[in-house]
């Protein structure tokens, strides 16, 4: 029997070859064939949804300090960038409407939330997601599973997943507790076996692990029979998949 190929879902983009969560890092994973990027939000002091990974900018910028008290006008005067390369040098943190703006519809983007805040970041991005209607292309992913719940309930149409690494007894069964329906579950690479992903899948569930990079990693999630891989190489993924098709 045939075993289709795991989708490519560039992590932050390209995260191994640039900065991560930038523009050109999603460009970068666009470019070397990847069918799906993940990022993760946060949410200003004024409410805008800025994709970064981090509650703080001291990692990934030139700035410092929590994102939430602080002002987007300030925040996208920063370079996020430069501490990965010279190359890089001016890279902003990018608005989640610029993200969607430039990867084209049909590509899945898979939005990690990070915090709830209070649940200022659940209405924003409610808000953000009705206006731009792609709801066939988005999945909603959190480790705060009380976040997705709440989410799904609040808008039945929206796909949500289930982030984790637990190595859970019955993937599948765990996702049934939330009482609503889980489109994806995303767990970590070494949180499972074969056998959970057949089972999981059997129930309708896609799969799409974190954070695979190595050649080995890939052709274990592709015995496994994932539904994606989340890779910081997607080029990398693409040659491998394409070498042993």
């Amino acid at each position: 029997m045939h075993t289709p190929k795991p989708i490519i879902i560039g992590h932050r983009g390209a995260a191994g070859e640039a900065p991560e969560n930038t523009l050109a890092s999603f460009e970068l994973a666009l470019e070397q064939g990847a069918q799906a990027i993940e990022l993760d939000v946060h949410i200003t002091k004024d409410g805008e949804i800025v994709v970064c990974h981090d509650g703080t900018l001291d990692r990934t910028t030139n700035g410092s300090g929590l994102i939430c008290q602080q002002q987007w006008a300030d925040i996208q005067k920063l370079d996020a960038g430069a501490w990965f390369s010279d190359k890089f040098a001016g890279e902003r943190i990018p608005l989640l409407s610029e993200v969607f703006d430039l990867v084209p519809k049909g590509t899945l983007i898979n939005v990690e939330v990070k915090y709830a805040y209070e649940g200022r970041m659940e209405s924003a991005l409610l808000a953000f997601l009705r206006g731009v209607d792609r709801n066939e292309d988005v999945v909603i992913s959190s480790f705060d599973h009380k976040v997705i719940q709440r989410l799904k309930r609040a808008e039945p149409a929206l796909k949500v997943g289930l982030l984790y690494a637990a190595n859970l007894i019955d993937h599948g069964a765990y996702a049934k507790l939330l009482e609503v329906e889980v489109y994806s579950l995303h767990p970590h690479h070494h949180s499972f076996e074969g056998s959970d992903i057949a089972l999981a899948t059997a129930d309708g569930l896609a799969v799409y692990p974190y954070t695979v990079n190595e050649l080995s990693d890939y052709q274990r999630m592709i015995d496994a029979g994932v539904t994606g891989i989340i890779t910081d190489f997607p080029g990398r993924l693409k040659a491998y998949l394409n070498s042993n098709s």
